[in-house]
């Protein structure tokens, strides 16, 4: 039995992030850095972050170390049941080994800075008529109930209905630990197959809603140049009482050099709707430049996540058999109920882990 040799590339950040840290801790306890409260931050949320790496390679040489042990024993051993013992050993300690790389690389991946934000999500009915505004409100159901779950919170910024208990498009945002990180997924063409309430024969129709997800971007990120937007205020239109249709409170805000335009009328107040738009404006410019960063690396996943490409199919929720598939990862779970109560955790964790893998294996090659 031969022990294990650590991948040298594996080896080589391992290595890396070693250095790095002690160079943290001499760096943390420097007059220069002990006077710049944000800088000090900066370095102490880095360095938190190597510990964690640091601290498993300590773990994974220490079991190599023990295993590379225990097959010398074996080999040099004539003692029965000493052999057993070494055996049994030998095959603890490279599970443990495997746990360890397994989870080295994962806390190795190159951490996406914008899974932490908020979330600006829109949802708009496709192709499909009717039943797409229904499903587009069943996927809205499936996000408030993702967010009940996860303590996560929603506030709306626009809402626009169609038949009673449809959806022609909502946009809200999502506030929580972690939500960016999760929601990016969702990103795409969501298509339906099921009987409609209004067929009369029985016939399966397939329907469509697409999903956006941005992140929600902060003034630092994107300053805006007043000169760049042109804003038009017109009359709001739907319920609302009988102040709405008597002012001009509606908000339309033109992004003049890409062309981008945001609508808001949910708020009574003219302000309230600008300052609404202005978000949603920011974090959709905020998802073009990722957009177009990603497209500059070229990088060539099978998952298309942030690359703004909304017109791919991702997922298809199938009433008849009560299934769900996942085109990205080819993904089918047979539960659709619990998945429209918000039971996404499966899906999202095994598009994480495959896109994380890729991730990984790019940064290795150092693509």
């Amino acid at each position: 039995m031969k022990p294990p040799i650590l991948d040298p590339r594996l080896q080589e950040r391992l290595s890396e992030a070693e250095r790095r840290f002690e160079a943290l801790d001499v760096e943390l306890i420097s007059p220069e850095v002990l006077r710049s409260p944000e800088r000090l931050r900066k370095l102490g949320r880095e360095r938190s972050r190597l510990e964690e790496i640091v601290g498993i390679g300590r773990e994974l040489r220490q079991a190599i170390q023990e295993l590379e042990g225990a097959v010398e024993l074996l080999k040099d051993s004539t003692d029965e049941e000493l052999q057993v013992l070494a055996e049994e050993e030998c095959a603890c300690l490279k599970q443990r080994i495997e746990k360890l790389l397994l989870g080295l690389r994962e806390v190795l991946v190159p951490r996406d800075p914008l899974s932490d934000r908020a979330a600006v999500v829109e949802i708009r009915a496709g192709t499909g008529g009717d039943e797409a505004g229904l499903f587009a409100a069943d996927l809205m159901r499936m996000y408030r109930r993702l967010a009940e779950r996860r303590g996560w919170s929603i506030e709306l910024i626009s809402h626009s209905e169609g038949i009673p208990g449809s959806i022609k498009a909502v946009i809200f945002t999502v506030r929580g630990q972690g939500v960016y990180g999760s929601l990016r997924y969702e990103s795409g063409v969501h298509r339906v197959q099921r009987v409609p309430e209004t067929e009369s024969q029985g016939r399966i129709h397939t329907s469509a809603a697409t999903v956006a997800v941005l992140p929600e971007a902060e003034e630092v990120d994107l300053q805006l140049d007043p000169n760049d937007l042109r804003i038009d205020v017109f009359r709001s239109s739907g319920p609302g009482g009988q102040s709405v249709n008597t002012t001009d409170s509606a908000v339309r805000i033109t992004h003049i050099p890409t062309g981008l335009v945001v609508s808001c009328q949910d708020e009574k107040s003219q302000h309230k709707n600008k300052a609404k738009g202005l978000k949603v404006l920011r974090s959709r410019l905020l998802d073009r430049m990722v957009a177009e960063q990603e497209a500059t690396r070229a990088r060539a996943r099978r998952i298309q996540v942030g690359t703004g490409d909304r017109s791919a199919k991702i997922r298809t929720y199938n009433f008849p058999q009560s299934r769900v598939t996942d085109h990205r990862i080819g993904l089918t779970l047979h539960r659709l109920d619990e998945i429209l109560d918000g039971d996404l955790d499966e899906i999202i964790s095994s598009l994480r882990l495959t896109e994380e893998q890729e991730r990984l294996e790019e940064s290795e090659t150092g693509a």
